[in-house]
């Protein structure tokens, strides 16, 4: 993105630090799910959890020049900051489950930024569209002046169309709610459809139907 033309949050969304918390909280959830189907120690999660704050991508940028791997430099990073525990990590998991799923969590993030602001505009020109209901305006044909219109009515087609994009925004927001705990070619060699869905859910997410990688 162009930095003068990015909102703050949004800036902050597509950080390398954002996209190292959204991977953390894929591996921990999926963690959680573990410890319920008894994989990992009870306890795991929580003692891993308080180091998300302490992420430094920096850090992992520099260890992936000697792992050439970035889910493998993000995991040994991770295990620097919170030591034993951090082995539990990624059991069975595949790259794919960490970066699928965290990028959905991040694109619904995005979503939900600019279905606020949606909302905003559509309150905006709800009021402008009443406030003019009686203002007279031109309308126009081929381009040329035709009959009078409302300045209020020239308003509510766009406020009409702002509606209806709102539903597809909320479509697109199911659409990429979708992510993937199922191991290396998605055949759950390791895991369970049960825990992937533990784990999803707790991000907001619904499995993949069908995962190959």
């Amino acid at each position: 993105m162009i930095p003068r033309y990015t909102p703050d949050d949004f800036a902050a969304l597509w950080s390398s630090r954002r996209k190292y918390e959204a991977w953390f909280d894929v591996e921990v959830a999926a963690c959680e799910a573990m410890e319920r189907a008894d994989l990992v120690p009870a306890g795991t999660a929580e003692k891993v959890r308080p180091f998300r704050a302490k992420l430094v991508p920096e850090r992992i940028d520099e260890i992936e020049k000697t792992t050439r791997h970035d889910v493998i430099a993000f995991l040994t990073h991770v295990e620097e900051l919170a030591g034993e525990p951090a082995r539990w990590l990624h059991r069975g998991m595949t790259s794919s489950d960490v970066l699928d799923s965290s990028l959905a969590l991040l694109l619904v993030e995005a979503v939900d930024a600019i279905d606020q602001r949606l909302d905003a505009l559509i309150e905006a020109f709800t009021k402008r569209v009443e406030e003019h209901r009686k203002t007279p305006a031109i309308g126009r044909s081929h381009g040329i002046h035709a009959e009078p219109v409302s300045f209020g009515l020239i308003l509510a087609g766009h406020l009409a169309e702002m509606k209806r994009g709102k539903k597809r925004l909320a479509a697109a927001r199911e659409a990429v709610a979708v992510g993937k705990i199922a191991g290396a070619v998605g055949t759950y060699a390791h895991l369970s459809p049960a825990i992937e869905l533990d784990a999803l859910g707790q991000l907001g997410l619904v499995p993949e139907t069908l995962a190959t990688q």
